[in-house]
């Protein structure tokens, strides 16, 4: 079948390649336009539009529309496509757009759909510390990720996962899935099936979600680290300079009487001690948190031995 692929970020590369070595042939690319970042506001293409042109070179046209409307239906058109495959690509597509595609269209989607419909899936999965998720081949609907599930993959999850690790991971099962349910659709055997169960919304996640809240628990915090790994990252305050927590784990059973010098009746956010093998002790709103990688702000990231030889009296200091 000709594909139109729709797609923004690293996750989606993969299927992507995926495409690239079946059978089906991708006519088009659609992704975001080029934004300018870093110093100097060097242009950026998307990593969709990056592994299009590394995959295909300039045979394959790369369509970069701020909307869907006239002129991008035109240009869709003109490339004669028989589905629409998206994934990641964060735009609804209207009724006019999908008219365009006699085989409709599929939408890849990171979770176990209906829970987590929305754009950050992943991070609300490890943030709310699901015990699996998984990866969701549907057809595309007028509302977002309301479309019926052709496939499906669950993924166990062990509660070490990163919303990095974990992206990885989906982003290499996902595209065989692709290519698995494009195969049935072009040979008249796909079967879907209705979304069963309540479903669940994500939020936007932004950069102040970031900023650790100490009186949560130490389960709470932990898993809300791991899924803002990697953006928007997670920082505290020491004295006043923003320190990026790198990597932590509960450490519940810690007993502060054990250590000489212990702080007494710590409010959340205390240092506590450092513990070897273990990490900085921190006092949450239930339980302790022991973090082993850090960074403070303009400096390098560390393990938490090199930062506590380099760092003054931090205990009983305060994280706010």
């Amino acid at each position: 079948m000709r594909v139109l692929f729709a797609g923004n970020p690293d996750i989606a590369v993969p299927s992507l390649e995926s495409l690239y070595d079946s059978s089906h042939e991708v006519v088009g690319i659609l992704t975001n336009p080029e934004t300018k970042a870093g110093r100097g506001l060097r242009t950026n293409s998307t990593p969709v539009a990056q592994a299009a042109l590394r995959l295909w070179g300039d045979s394959v046209p790369v369509l970069t529309f701020e909307t869907l409307k006239s002129e991008a239906r035109a240009a869709v058109s003109a490339i004669l496509p028989d589905i629409l495959v998206s994934f990641a690509y964060g735009r609804i597509f209207g009724p006019r757009f999908m008219e365009l595609f006699p085989k409709g269209g599929i939408n890849v989607h990171p979770s176990l759909l209906p829970r987590w419909r929305g754009s950050s899936p992943i991070p609300h999965a490890i943030m709310f510390m699901d015990k699996e998720t998984g990866i969701s081949i549907q057809t595309i609907a007028p509302e977002m990720d309301t479309g019926e599930l052709l496939n499906t993959h669950r993924i166990p999850l062990t509660g070490r996962e990163t919303s990095a690790s974990l992206s990885h991971l989906c982003a290499q099962l996902a595209g065989p899935m692709v290519v698995e349910v494009l195969d049935e659709i072009e040979n008249g055997i796909a079967e879907s099936r209705p979304q069963l169960g309540e479903p669940t919304y994500c939020r936007k996640i932004t950069k102040k979600d970031g900023h650790i809240d100490w009186h949560r628990t130490s389960r709470e915090i932990d898993a809300r680290i791991r899924a803002f790994d990697p953006w928007p990252g997670s920082f505290a305050f020491l004295r006043d300079m923003r320190l990026c927590i790198l990597e932590a784990e509960p450490f519940d059973d810690f007993d502060p009487m054990s250590k000489a010098g212990y702080v007494t009746n710590p409010s959340p956010g205390t240092i506590i001690a450092v513990v070897m093998q273990k990490g900085i002790i921190i006092r949450t709103g239930d339980g302790y948190i022991a973090v082993k990688r850090l960074q403070m702000a303009t400096r390098k990231a560390v393990g938490f031995q090199e930062f506590a030889c380099g760092a003054r009296d931090i205990i009983g200091a305060v994280l706010h």
